[in-house]
């Protein structure tokens, strides 16, 4: 993926303020199993070992300068994203007009506190319908291609693009009418706005391979970036990782949708650029 920095406009970095959890400990394995299907099934599964009256210290002070103990690395993660998030919100302006808001990725470290309520590293990226942002730690990357095996900047990419898809569907209302939909499972319009956020993450892609705009803050896919992102989407589907949990796939009990619809909707958004082809709620919902 070929990227510039920008100069981080869209990004609001907490990274210096955030708070810690304590709680029960697990091992390193379990810690990153958790932490992907924390992410994946939207369910805090650390909350799960914190049976000993431990609690959460968040820290939501005003944002400052990025923390003492970052690394050149660290910064490079920090510019990939705000040079994501920038291009993101340019191509949905593009495509939506004055019905674009504008909104910032939270960079935190370990927990945060959101208009959504307080959340941690294991809640994985997130978006807050009540105050439009994204939330994201940085290491969730780490474990995305570590342990599910998705590594690339295209890959990360397409975590960051999912989240403003959400945000693209709280602007449009579609997340207000999911929510009177109460009904879960494979079937469900919970795991058709997940699929949703994934395609609309596919069109954010595709407009980014056209090429021919590439400057500060700006985007453009090189041979090879698509097949991350499918890797990525084929990684954390539901039917895997509850197997990699549990042995067992339970559809009833799916969030977002198996590997291959997320590979499938993705796929579509970036074959046509077009939001129109996002209609997952047709065919998931039937």
């Amino acid at each position: 993926m070929k990227w510039a920095p920008g100069d981080r406009g869209d990004i609001e970095d907490r990274r210096g303020s955030s708070g810690m959890r304590t709680g029960a400990s697990v091992g390193l394995g379990g810690m990153v199993l958790l932490l992907a299907l924390s992410w994946a099934t939207g369910t805090d599964f650390f909350s799960l070992l914190n049976d000993s009256g431990a609690t959460q210290q968040v820290d939501t002070s005003t944002p400052g300068a990025p923390p003492a103990d970052t690394t050149p690395a660290e910064e490079r993660r920090v510019d990939m994203v705000g040079a994501v998030a920038r291009d993101t919100q340019a191509t949905w302006a593009s495509l939506m007009g004055g019905r674009y808001e504008e909104t910032k990725v939270v960079l935190f470290r370990d927990a945060i506190g959101s208009a959504c309520g307080a959340a941690d590293a294991a809640t994985g990226p997130f978006y807050c319908p009540s105050d439009h942002k994204v939330y994201l730690d940085l290491s969730f990357f780490d474990e995305l291609g570590r342990r599910f095996g998705a590594p690339g900047e295209f890959a990360q990419a397409y975590v960051v693009a999912h989240e403003f898809g959400h945000h693209v569907q709280n602007l449009l209302g579609t997340n207000a009418r999911v929510a009177r939909d109460r009904r879960t499972g494979a079937h469900s319009a919970s795991v058709a706005l997940e699929l949703q956020a994934d395609c609309y993450a596919g069109v954010w892609g595709n407009h980014a391979s056209q090429g021919g705009r590439f400057q500060a803050g700006k985007v453009e896919l090189e041979p090879g970036d698509a097949e991350q992102a499918l890797r990525a989407a084929a990684s954390i589907g539901d039917d895997r990782l509850q197997k990699m949990s549990t042995g067992r796939v339970v559809p009833d009990s799916f969030t977002h949708g198996s590997s291959a619809q997320r590979v499938e909707w993705f796929r579509r958004g970036m074959e046509s650029g077009d939001p129109a082809q996002c209609d997952t709620f047709r065919e998931v919902t039937q």
